[in-house]
């Protein structure tokens, strides 16, 4: 069984539906060990307990330097024995270290179909917004592995989600959540966890 930690920053409607596939079963492989965020008002906070999960706070500004905060997180992260990282919304900026320290254990969902509108600057609202704007007729969402470079790493899966006239951003979002995301996120989870777990017995 592979140590699962999913990283947080707000609502952690990624990390309910990793919950809800878990718990039915679908990620076989990985336990939902630990969640961690970058805020003590992540509301992800909650739903982890609310459902027996260990939560940890790790803020960047109580850290003087990136490497002191790296430090911290992977700290953290080994204290929990935590084998695979998933960034689920998690905003704060992660350096070499840990980044390093899971190498092809760590991935991220990104909501759009990389390489479009993604990379520095591009998350939340603000990746539907430039969709919209560019006038593109299909989005979606990428589940990728993490490296130094902003939704850089390798891909692992995507899903295409149509663009509706009259669409909002907000709307948009809610669509490529529903029918990408929350389906990505848990199968790759099992993915990357299998991968893991036949490493680890070889």
């Amino acid at each position: 069984m592979i140590n699962i930690a999913v990283m947080v920053s707000g609502g952690g409607t990624n990390l309910q539906a990793l919950i809800d596939q878990a718990e039915a079963g679908n990620i076989p492989h990985g336990k939902i060990k630990l969640v961690l965020a970058s805020n003590e008002k992540a509301y992800a906070l909650e739903r982890a307990k609310k459902h027996n999960i260990e939560t940890a706070v790790v803020k960047r500004k109580e850290y003087d330097s990136q490497d002191a905060f790296d430090d911290a997180i992977v700290e953290t992260l080994h204290a929990h024995q935590i084998d695979m990282v998933i960034l689920a919304g998690y905003l704060s900026i992660l350096g070499e270290r840990v980044i390093h320290a899971y190498q092809d254990r760590m991935i991220n969902i990104h909501p759009s179909l990389i390489p479009s509108f993604c990379g520095k600057g591009f998350y939340g609202l603000k990746v539907h917004e430039a969709a919209l704007e560019r006038g593109v007729k299909v989005t979606g969402a990428t589940v990728h592995y993490v490296n130094e470079i902003p939704d850089g790493g390798r891909i692992i899966l995507q899903k295409a989600v149509e663009i509706q006239n009259g669409d909002t951003p907000e709307v948009l979002q809610k669509r490529v959540m529903e029918q990408a995301e929350w389906i990505l996120l848990p199968k790759a989870a099992e993915m990357v966890a299998v991968k893991l777990d036949k490493e680890k017995s070889e």
